[in-house]
């Protein structure tokens, strides 16, 4: 049973357990644009509401005006990945279970495989298990058009802290980085973990039919993983490149920027790495 409304705007938010959901969570002071509330929700551990998973809604949930799918499958047999399309209909009761205008279903940049500026409208060419796993949830999403919510995938670029680097920026040893001919590090679209959490926000304030079915999220420009080391006061050690390595691999930004024109995102490595270490801390 869903009761009435609430005059502020809320965002539900599943997997709140999980790497990103934790620093989604510590991210609140800085990146909460009033009157927005976020209420996060996991199948164990702490969390905003009383614990549940996909399989089992529970009969009662609070008003939401948008849910966001945070659960999802991210390594494993294809088999196992396959879940998150199953993980996205779930979504989709969750936003039917609350009420809610909007949802939004987190994707993958790793649905196009490597490249550079990819936008929406380039070739899916998923090169990984977890990209094509990826591709069947939009897929699945797609198949919901029609339904009386307005479903949109999130093509997530790398997020600081909860990504292939976190490890190192969290560790004592040096971040080992792969150094191409130029005698640079990988160039990767990135976005931190409060500003993410204030697109979030800000989405939710747009029209429903505003939404488009994909949308890349990065800030812009792409950002030096060696950048990210070094501001995070790290030494790095360097590996010979491989010929499966690509150095650049980034997203076009342009949808979400005419989207959320007055949306300001962090744009150098400094101001990635306090917001992700603002974020950890309150986590």
């Amino acid at each position: 049973m869903v009761t009435k409304r609430p005059q502020i705007r809320r965002i539900l938010v599943t997997g709140a357990n999980g790497r990103l959901g934790r620093l989604l969570q510590g991210a609140a002071p800085a990146a909460v644009p009033a009157p927005v509330e976020f209420l996060f929700a996991a199948r164990s551990g702490p969390s905003d509401l009383p614990a549940f998973d996909a399989v089992a809604l529970p009969d009662t949930l609070p008003p939401a005006d948008m849910v966001i799918g945070l659960w999802g499958v991210t390594s494993g047999s294809p088999a196992a990945l396959a879940r998150n399309a199953t993980l996205a209909t779930a979504t989709q009761a969750l936003a039917r279970a609350t009420g809610a205008r909007v949802a939004l279903h987190l994707s993958s940049a790793g649905v196009y495989g490597p490249g550079e500026d990819l936008s929406e409208d380039s070739p899916a060419l998923a090169a990984s298990d977890y990209g094509r796993a990826k591709l069947r949830m939009e897929a699945a999403v797609a198949g919901f058009a029609g339904d009386g919510i307005a479903h949109c995938c999130i093509r997530l670029a790398n997020v600081v802290g909860a990504d292939s680097l976190a490890s190192g920026l969290s560790g004592s040893a040096p971040v080992t980085l792969t150094r191409f001919d130029d005698g640079k590090g990988p160039l990767r679209s990135y976005v931190a973990p409060g500003h993410l959490r204030g697109i979030f926000a800000a989405l939710s304030a747009l029209p429903a039919a505003a939404l488009p079915p994909v949308l890349n999220v990065a800030a812009p420009p792409p950002v030096e993983m060696e950048a990210l080391a070094r501001a995070a006061g790290k030494d790095v050690a360097w590996k010979p490149v491989t010929p499966a390595d690509r150095q650049r691999v980034t997203l076009n930004t342009a949808r979400l920027a005419a989207l959320l024109p007055d949306l300001s995102l962090p744009k150098t490595a400094e101001d990635m790495i306090a917001d992700w270490q603002q974020a950890r801390a309150l986590a």
